[in-house]
Order: C-alpha cells, then sequence, then structure tokens
C-alpha cells in the first residue's frame, strides 16, 4: 500500500507544482493555481497515510519515487525523453528509498 500511497502523492504534487510552473514559466492564467494548491493539499494528506513512525523517514523514502515520477512526468508529458544519466540517477535513488523505507530499525 505504501508504493500506491507514494504514487498518487507524487502525482498530486507534480500537478500541484506544474500549475504553478505553468502559471509562472509559460505565462498561464492565476486561475491555475486554484487546482495547484488543492493538489498540493492532496500531496500533503497523502504522506500522513504512510504507516511509518517518523515523518522525516517517509519523506526522505518517498523522495526517490518522486525522482522516477518527475522523469515519468519528462517524458509524458514535456516530451522529453529522460536519458540514461536521468535513469542512472533515478534507480540509484529507488535503491536507496528502499534501504531508507525497509531497512531493519534497531
Amino acid at each position: 500500500m505504501t508504493f500506491v500511497i507514494f504514487a498518487a502523492a507524487s502525482l498530486a504534487e507534480i500537478a500541484g507544482c506544474f500549475a504553478f510552473w505553468a502559471w509562472l514559466r509559460l505565462g498561464r492564467s492565476a486561475w491555475w493555481l486554484l487546482p495547484g494548491g488543492v493538489s498540493l493539499a492532496l500531496f500533503a494528506y497523502l504522506l500522513t497515510r504512510v504507516d511509518s513512525e517518523a515523518a522525516g523517514r517517509t519523506y526522505a523514502a518517498y523522495g526517490g519515487l518522486y525522482i522516477v515520477a518527475s522523469l515519468l512526468w519528462l517524458w509524458l508529458v514535456e516530451n522529453q525523453r529522460p536519458d540514461r544519466f536521468d535513469v542512472a540517477g533515478a534507480t540509484l535513488c529507488l535503491a536507496g528509498a528502499g534501504v531508507i523505507l525497509f531497512g531493519p530499525r534497531t
């Protein structure tokens, strides 16, 4: 379930941030800020649904999936294919997120 929540949170975060990007960088209407703000609030709410004892650990583990989701956004929404360095970096980040999230705690 953690992966599903992280995936939904990453989509909400990227969509919310992109709304602000569209307004400031692409000249879109300020109306883009409304769904952007709602999307960012949904992102924050979703991260609270992850079963974890510490918020910082949840956010750190989430970061790996966020990077992968951002590269998928780059490819699918912005039509720019990630290069080999993007893929290598995302792979390293996912491995690190897995260690943070699933590593044994003493």
